[in-house]
C-alpha cells in the first residue's frame, strides 16, 4: 500500500480507497488519521462554500468524517469513488442541518397557542337556559324521533350504525332524523 507522504501530495482514488477498506477490516486508526487529514479541510471547505457558517461548517465535517470511521464497512469501491462517498455524506449531513434549522425556525415563528377562554358568568347562564330549552323541546318529540336523535347527536353514530342497532332501514332513520330537527327546530322558533 502506497504510503501518503508528509507534504501535501496528492493521493490517488485508489489510495484513499484502499485506506476507507483498511479502516472497515481493521479499525485502522493511522488510516483515518491519514484520510482525515486529507478530506477534513476539503470538506469543510466545500460546507463553506454552500453557505455554511465557519463553525458549522467545521461541525458538519468533522460529524462526516465521524461517520466515514463508523460506516467505512458500507463503502462499496465498484459503486463510487472514496471522494464521492465522503462528499455524499457531508452533503446529506448538510441537508439534515438544514431541514432541522428550518424546522426549529418554523417552531419560532408559529403564531403563539390560543388560550383558553373562560366564559362569562353571563355566556353559562344563556347556555344553561339554551340547554335547558333543547331538553323540554326534546321531550316534545315522539320516542322515535328522540330516540334518533339522542343517538346521532349525543352518542355520535352514524346513521347506518343507528339503523342496524334499531333494526330500521336506513332511510327510515334518515327521515326520523330530518322530521325530528325540523320539529325542534320549530319547537325552539316558537319559544323565542
Amino acid at each position: 500500500m502506497t504510503q501518503l507522504t508528509e507534504d501535501n501530495a496528492m493521493p490517488d482514488g485508489g489510495e484513499l480507497a484502499r485506506l476507507i477498506l483498511k479502516i472497515a477490516a481493521e479499525r485502522d486508526r493511522q488510516a483515518f488519521a491519514r484520510l482525515y487529514q486529507h478530506f477534513a479541510p476539503r470538506v469543510t471547505a466545500f460546507l463553506r462554500k454552500s453557505g455554511l457558517p465557519a463553525n458549522t461548517a467545521e461541525e458538519i465535517a468533522q460529524e462526516a468524517m465521524l461517520s466515514v470511521w463508523r460506516k467505512a464497512s458500507y463503502f462499496d469501491p465498484a459503486r463510487a469513488g472514496a471522494a464521492t462517498w465522503i462528499f455524499t455524506i457531508a452533503r446529506n449531513l448538510r441537508v439534515d442541518h438544514l431541514r432541522r434549522v428550518r424546522v426549529a425556525t418554523a417552531a419560532e415563528n408559529a403564531p403563539p397557542e390560543e388560550r383558553e377562554v373562560v366564559p362569562s358568568s353571563e355566556a353559562v347562564l344563556l347556555a344553561t337556559e339554551q340547554e335547558a330549552r333543547v331538553r323540554a323541546a326534546l321531550k316534545a318529540l315522539s320516542d322515535e324521533q328522540a330516540l334518533v336523535l339522542r343517538l346521532s347527536f349525543f352518542s355520535d353514530k352514524a346513521h347506518s350504525e343507528i339503523a342496524r342497532e334499531l333494526g330500521l332501514p336506513l332511510g327510515t332513520v334518515k327521515s326520523r332524523v330530518r322530521l325530528a330537527l325540523g320539529r325542534l327546530r320549530a319547537l325552539l322558533e316558537g319559544e323565542s
